[in-house]
């Protein structure tokens, strides 16, 4: 009962004393004797109405059932399970309403679904229909038609999912979770009634906790139904192992563990990283029910951590989702860096140079950059070798940042006309990585610039695509210097002058400008160019320079003429195309017309780096080609040996600011940075604003210490994965992986009290620290939840009393869901449930109805006795006050 209503009854008691004067003050003539019997009968009213408010309950016993079905329609429920349980649920329902048993149903997968109060009416008639789930059995049998598929790891999954369902609605059912099943079917029930939870489930739990636990504490019995395990026909790939952690070179097996439910015949193919190893000409082979391990000898050579990845076809199978697996092992060896530049032909110097001090190099073109980590955990190093911001992605970027800062790795970027500003890479989160920025101020006899820019702002550019863009032009804005002017004009079906053409001295006003541009109208670029013409036509710069972007086809217009009267007005003409709708042709057309050059966004990502690198570009001041030679700054241990009073002359660097923190090195004879470094996060960041190559360092190439002083650099920039003493072992079980780490000190003795953390970088790039704990001399461990699929990095760092930190990295793969596994019926913990529950073991959909020597208190509401008791007695209290019963 709710406080509000005791604030009823404490208003009615007052009312005795008022019946009491009321009795005293009465004119009645009636005898005394009637009048007190009268008071009496008033007051047993006003008793009987305060106890019927209180809602008093008389607790009674009663043998009432009800049972709750909790029914398994996880993935790993066939159609032939599906069946069983539909079969078992029929027959007990109608044993339940003939012995008036209360049911309610409820489905689970990796979560319980919302109670039910009804059994589908056609399967209580007996008539099964096929549900979503039937679809997708359907839908894995046809899928397993195509033997000659390659087994494309998104096919295959489209192919297991149910027809009609979205992927993550397939998903959805990739998992069991038992305990959240039987506490939801517990707490689902009423104290009132006698109680029972039938399970129907093959009892494989793949989430969730102790089912056994929740059991033994709900106080309810449980009646377990075991369903079958899989029948249709199936194969999977259970696993692929290989040692944790091996030597370069060093031969190794790759162990492949197949399990099929029945004698088949198939391929396996294993590949190394992306590259398919084996036979050109691969042979089937024979499989036996249950579990088949097929071993393949393989080395790593040249990388620091592989991935192996096995993958099944051309089997009898259903389910095509479980045909693929992964390992990743760690191979100790000569460190290796990857070394990214756009002319591969111009890398040999470097190369082999730096093979002459012990470094692998890998030469890569722009358009190899990883794109996921387990592939950039293989270098200790990266370098970037004049490679433009516009080469790469946002997540390719945000890669190279996380392999920094969290996972230790080195980061080196040279100097050259499509590096730092010049390559766009102001306000990227590589520059946030860099020791040096890529705005600077110009120098007074560079000459100034004008620019404009033209900036669609038609309907198709709202959202994302506008708002990238006003922020592309703030940078743009940011980065000239005070001698420069900028404009800014934005068309839809006309042209609109945004901020007239005028001296950046006043960027704020300009930026306030911009921040006023809002997508809306057709597409017309035409007047937006004659306007850009007419404003620099007048203009006293020595530079002009034009920036045209469009996501769309414009209007009809003379744009080639537009164009040419640029060109003859010694203004440059700059392009972007947005997205697969721009006028792609007519845009590079222009560009080549105004002597400028064409850019493809696919992202509007992108579009912040064209602008700047367009900007630095055109400003003609981010490239010092006046030969110089190089100056000590800071003297540092790293170049220990390197006589740089001997260094030859280079013949230019891109300017470039050292940041306030960063250690400035080596710097050119006017005072700008040629080498800076800084620790970012756990790695180290490096800025050389020269080059490595024959444009400006072509004379040290012939130099003695060329090789030395890159491989110093190198070697100090580069992830330091000290292994001495030290081996990482990682075990997965399940969603959890266990990590171990055992460490000795160069005597052979246990390190003790270290300090020892693990970072772990999830498949969506999320970070997560946690310290690993001391289980025994020199061991340390830490468990970890992997239930996601896709790769997972390890970044181990241990902290010793002596104050020296070793670090190690590993990789693993989580390849598809446990659900999808091939699992006999777990008998043994359907049996546990009901033992400690005090239910049943497989019962008969007739004993569901059966009585039970059990009994529950159901509260029974007395307020309806007490009020009518109240009104007989009310009726009598009338008649007293109405009838001289002495007559």
């Amino acid at each position: 009962m709710q406080w509000s209503d005791f604030n009823w009854l404490y208003l009615l008691i007052p009312a005795v004393p008022f019946l009491i004067w009321y009795h005293l003050r009465s004119l009645s003539d009636f005898p005394s004797w009637q009048k007190r019997v009268s008071l009496v009968l008033r007051a047993v009213v006003l008793g009987l109405l305060v106890a019927a408010l209180a809602g008093p309950v008389l607790m009674r016993e009663t043998d009432r059932q009800m049972v709750v079905f909790a029914i398994d329609r996880s993935e790993s429920i066939d159609q032939a399970a599906r069946d069983k349980a539909d079969t078992f649920l029929q027959q007990s329902v109608k044993a339940a309403e003939r012995a008036d048993v209360e049911v309610r149903f409820l489905e689970f997968d990796r979560q319980p679904r919302k109670l039910q109060e009804q059994w589908s009416a056609d399967v209580v008639d007996g008539e099964a229909s096929q549900s979503a789930d039937d679809a997708d059995e359907a839908a894995e049998k046809d899928a397993s038609l195509d033997e000659e598929s390659t087994d494309d790891s998104v096919a295959a999954e489209e192919a297991s999912q149910p027809q009609g369902s979205t992927p993550d609605e397939a998903a959805s059912r990739r998992g069991t979770d038992l305990e959240a099943a039987v506490r939801t079917a517990i707490a689902s029930m009423p104290p009132s009634r006698v109680r029972r939870v039938v399970l129907l489930s093959d009892g494989n739990a793949t989430e969730g906790g102790d089912v056994i636990a929740a059991a033994a504490q709900g106080g309810v019995p449980i009646w377990t139904v075991p369903l079958p395990s899989r029948s249709d026909p199936e194969v999977q790939l259970t696993r692929v192992d290989a040692p944790t952690q091996v030597r370069q070179g060093q031969p190794f097996f790759v162990e492949v563990v197949v399990s099929s439910n029945r004698d088949t015949e198939g391929y396996i193919d294993l590949y190394r990283g992306d590259i398919q190893i084996g036979d050109e000409e691969p042979k089937p082979v024979k499989i036996k029910q249950g579990e088949n391990t097929f071993r393949f000898r393989q080395t790593v050579l040249g990388k620091r951590q592989e991935s192996f990845a096995a993958r099944l076809r051309g089997f009898d199978d259903t389910l095509l989702d479980n045909n693929a697996s992964e390992t990743v092992v760690y191979a100790q060896g000569r460190p290796r860096v990857l070394l990214v530049d756009p002319d591969l032909d111009q890398t040999d110097s470097l190369r082999w140079a730096l093979d002459e001090q012990s470094i692998d190099v890998e030469v890569r073109p722009p358009e190899g950059i990883p794109s996921d980590l387990t592939e950039i955990q293989g270098y200790e190093c990266l370098v970037l070798s004049n490679v433009p911001a516009t080469a790469m992605s946002m997540r390719q970027m945000d890669l190279i940042r996380i392999y920094v800062k969290e996972l230790g790795g080195g980061l080196i970027m040279l100097g050259g006309d499509q590096s730092f500003g010049l390559g766009g890479y102001y306000r990227t989160q590589v520059e946030e990585i860099l020791p040096v920025r890529s705005n600077f101020e110009k120098e007074r006899e560079k000459p100034s610039l004008a620019m404009m820019l033209v900036i669609d702002k038609s309907g198709s550019m709202g959202g994302q695509k506008i708002e990238l863009a006003k922020d592309a032009a703030r940078a743009a804005v940011e980065l000239l210097g005070p001698r420069d002017a900028i404009g800014v004009i934005a068309f839809d079906g006309s042209a609109y002058t945004v901020s007239e053409l005028r001296s950046t001295s006043d960027k704020g006003q300009i930026i306030d400008a911009i921040s006023t541009i809002e997508a809306s109208g057709g597409t017309n670029m035409y007047p937006g160019m004659v306007d850009a013409l007419d404003a620099l036509r007048g203009a006293t710069a020595k530079l002009k320079h034009v920036i045209l972007m469009t996501d769309g086809v414009s209007s009809p217009g003379d744009f080639q003429g537009a164009a040419s009267d640029m060109s003859a007005n010694r203004i440059t003409l700059s392009t972007v195309a947005l997205g697969q709708g721009a006028s792609e042709d007519l845009l590079e057309e222009l560009a080549q017309i105004g002597g400028g050059r064409y850019y493809f966004c696919d992202s509007p990502d992108a579009v912040p780096q064209v602008f700047a690198k367009e900007t630095v570009e055109a400003s003609k001041s981010a490239i010092n080609e006046l030969p110089f030679t190089a100056q000590l700054v800071r003297p540092t241990t790293v170049l220990e040996g390197i006589d740089l009073e001997l260094s030859p002359l280079l013949l230019g660097y891109v300017v470039t600011r050292p940041k306030p923190t960063a250690e400035f090195i080596l710097a050119s004879e006017s005072g700008d940075p040629l080498l800076a470094w800084w620790r970012y996060g756990l790695g180290m960041s490096v800025a050389f604003t020269s080059d490595a190559k024959n444009r400006w360092a072509g004379e040290w190439l012939a130099w003695p210490d060329f090789g030395p002083f890159w491989a110093q650099i190198i070697r100090h920039a580069m992830r330091k994965d000290d292994n001495r003493g030290v081996f990482v072992d990682v075990r997965r079980e399940g969603e959890t992986t266990f990590v171990s780490l055992d460490s000795v000190d160069q005597n052979g003795a246990f390190i003790e009290n270290a300090t020892t953390e693990l970072t772990l970088i999830d498949p969506g790039l999320d970070r997560k620290k946690l310290e690993m704990r001391q289980t025994a001399p020199g061991r340390f461990e830490a468990e970890i939840k992997t239930d996601r699929r896709g790769a997972y990095h390890l970044d181990l760092a241990q902290t010793r009393k002596s104050g020296s930190t070793q670090r190690s990295s590993r990789g693993i793969s989580v390849g598809y869901s446990d659900e999808l596994r091939l699992l006999p019926t777990a008998t043994t913990t359907l049996e546990r449930i009901a033992t400690v529950s005090g239910g049943r073991f497989d019962p008969t959909p007739a004993s569901i109805a059966e009585p039970i020597d059990a009994t529950a208190r159901e509260p029974m509401p007395l307020w309806p006795w007490l009020l009518m008791i109240a009104m007989s007695v009310f009726v009598a209290d009338v008649a007293l006050r109405r009838i001289e019963l002495a007559r």
